[in-house]
This record gives C-alpha cells, sequence and structure tokens, in this order.
C-alpha cells in the first residue's frame, strides 16, 4: 500500500484503540504495535498466533583476522546446538509456543549423518563461508544475490504456510566485524564508532577490530557502491539472506521482528534498496552491542526491550513476539466504553471530539 494508506489505516486503528476501556495512550508502545499491525496486514482485526523465528547461519573469512573471541568453528557447532534443542533461541522459541527455522546460507561445516534431514533444518548454502574482505569481496555479485534470494524465498514460505508474524536472527562468528564495517559504509560513521566487543574481545582486541574495519573500509571506499554492492563487499551469507527476507516480506505485507546488532546492519541495507521495507519491521531490542542505540536512532526506529542482551540467535526478537501479540489481542478482544457500559472522562471526550 502507500504511505498515505498506510498512514491513514494507522489513524483509524488507533481511533479504534482509542475506543477502549482506558484512558488514551495508556498502553504506550502496546498501541504503536498494535495499530502499525494493522496497517501492515490492512485489517482492524489483525492476527499474530501463528509464529515463526527464521535463524540463519553464515561462516566469515574475516574471522580468520583475529576479530573474535571464539574460533571460527563455532558457527557450526552452534547449528548443531539449535538444531538439537539446546541453545537459548531453543529454550525461548519453545517457551512460547513460537516455530524455529535453522537455515544454513553458508556455513564451513561437515554436519553428521541425518542432520540435513531435520525437518527445520534447511541445508542451502551458497558457499563454505565469505572471504576476508580486507582486500576483495566477501562475496561476489552472484553469489550475495542467491543468498538475498534464499531469506525471500523464506518469506515466502511463509506466507504460503500461513504464518502471521516473522523474526530474524543470526548465527556466525566474525558477523559483527561484517555488520560494523556495513554500519560504517552505508551510515557514514566511523569504524571507532560501530565496532565493539563482539563475542567478549577486550579493549585492545576492539582496537584490532576496528583497525581490521578501517583497511578494509580503506580497500573498499576506492568504487562507488551502492547499498547492495556494500552487502556482497562486506556483508555475509547470513545477513544477505536476512536483507532478502525483509525485502519479501515488504512486498507481502508480513511483519518482521528484527533481532539485534547484526540483524539490524540487515535492515540497513534494505532500507537503504528499498526504504519501504521499513515499514513492515518491528526492532525488538537495544543490544548492549556497542553503537546498536546510535544507529537505532539514526534509523529513526523504536525497540521494543532494553534487557542488556548481546547474544543474537534471534533471542530478543522471540521475546517480543508474545508482546506483539498481546498489542494484537487488545486492539481485537479489549471491551470499549460502550460495549463495557463504562464511564469515560471528560477530558479523553475531548481528544476524541
Amino acid at each position: 500500500m502507500s504511505e498515505e494508506t498506510y498512514q491513514e489505516f494507522i489513524n483509524i486503528a488507533q481511533a479504534k484503540m482509542d475506543q477502549k476501556t482506558k484512558p488514551i495512550g495508556s498502553l504506550g508502545v502496546l498501541e504503536a504495535i498494535a495499530t502499525r499491525l494493522a496497517a501492515i496486514k490492512g485489517s482492524l482485526s489483525p492476527s499474530v498466533e501463528k509464529k515463526r523465528m527464521l535463524v540463519y547461519a553464515g561462516s566469515h573469512g574475516i574471522a580468520k583476522e583475529g576479530v573474535s573471541a571464539y574460533p571460527a568453528e563455532v558457527t557450526g557447532q552452534m547449528v548443531l546446538n539449535f538444531i538439537r534443542g539446546g541453545a537459548a533461541i531453543n529454550v525461548i522459541t519453545q517457551a512460547n509456543n513460537i516455530e524455529l527455522f535453522v537455515i544454513d546460507a553458508g556455513v564451513e561445516m561437515s554436519y553428521p549423518e541425518g542432520v540435513i534431514d531435520h525437518p527445520t533444518f534447511f541445508y542451502l548454502p551458497v558457499g563454505q563461508g565469505t572471504t576476508s574482505f580486507l582486500s576483495q569481496n566477501a562475496m561476489s555479485a552472484e553469489a550475495c544475490e542467491k543468498a538475498v534470494q534464499i531469506g525471500r524465498n523464506q518469506a515466502n514460505l511463509a506466507i504460503e504456510q500461513g504464518i502471521d508474524l516473522i523474526g530474524i536472527g543470526e548465527m556466525g562468528i566474525g558477523n559483527t566485524t561484517s555488520a560494523a564495517a556495513l554500519y560504517a559504509a552505508l551510515l557514514s560513521l566511523e569504524p571507532a564508532e560501530v565496532t565493539g566487543p563482539g563475542t567478549g574481545l577486550d579493549e585492545k582486541g576492539i582496537k584490532h577490530k576496528t583497525d581490521v574495519i578501517q583497511d578494509a573500509l580503506n580497500y573498499h571506499h576506492n568504487i562507488q557502491k551502492s547499498p547492495m554492492d556494500w552487502l556482497a563487499a562486506v556483508g555475509g551469507y547470513e545477513i544477505a539472506a536476512m536483507v532478502g527476507t525483509i525485502l519479501e516480506a515488504s512486498a507481502q505485507n508480513l511483519p518482521v521482528v528484527v533481532d539485534g546488532f547484526i540483524a539490524t546492519a540487515a535492515a540497513t541495507v534494505a532500507f537503504e534498496h528499498d526504504p519501504k521495507s521499513k515499514e513492515v519491521c518491528f526492532f525488538a531490542h537495544c543490544s548492549k552491542e556497542t553503537a546498536h542505540r546510535k544507529i537505532l536512532e539514526t534509523l529513526e526506529v523504536q525497540p521494543i526491550l532494553d534487557l542488556d542482551m548481546r547474544l543474537g540467535e534471534g533471542t530478543g526478537a522471540a521475546l517480543c513476539m508474545p508482546i506483539i501479540d498481546s498489542a494484537t489481542q487488545v486492539l481485537c478482544r479489549m471491551a470499549t466504553f460502550d460495549s463495557a457500559g463504562v464511564s469515560e472522562s471528560e477530558s479523553d471526550v475531548h481528544k476524541r471530539a
């Protein structure tokens, strides 16, 4: 829908919300969530009953440059942990009745026999990890497009299977370096502003990571690049897949919950490529990772939670899904003053007049 129609639907939904048995505006951010959901879905009675988390994984060549506190093989090991049900994202999704899909978009890993046949695991590697982007592209334009299409396909599959709300998360040792490089390139920020500890680097490690990003940007800035060019230059397969999910979700009016620091980098690429895609995105939380708050402010989006989290995996997005569900149910099920026979305040009556 057009921006004008989208805003008009929000206004109509807000008018419905203002009739509920509560002071106007008293449910705060929940009201904004509910009215945006109504606009995205084009319904004053939206539902997000069926929820799915999409966790994309990819190995990063830049990890070879010593930018992470963990070895690169942890990416594949954690994918196995997701499949076996032992990670934080498994616990949180199970606790909240959220389906979990894990997608290998490019992990350097040889899986044990039978793993790739797991019903909620999608083995779709574009390659065995990206290349170190210090002096070449992390991936080719063709590989980047393949990874983006993986994400688009997951959004379409969700639509086909009647999913009402999706979340995006990731796993990839070294991907905070890719994310920071994308922020610096696309938002004209200095590497020192956007580089943090990631998996737990000390001050010396952060300085080295910052230098690696600066050296890479110095190399890649020689050529004028579009957002998708930058994605191929310094991104990761899992980041590209998340970009694809956002872009296709926008085309299909499917709401997306964006997780933390790395998922927000994917959203940044998507918004730069197609500003309209911002309409379908809800930002789960403000990560404790350096500069995430500044980046959210730059994108002019409001995170729902702030819990000092910096794990990734889609954990923040999964935690937010029940909140989004609750907001929509308020819009759909809460009584109005008329239906409940409750008297309104004179000030609220005047506000609606």
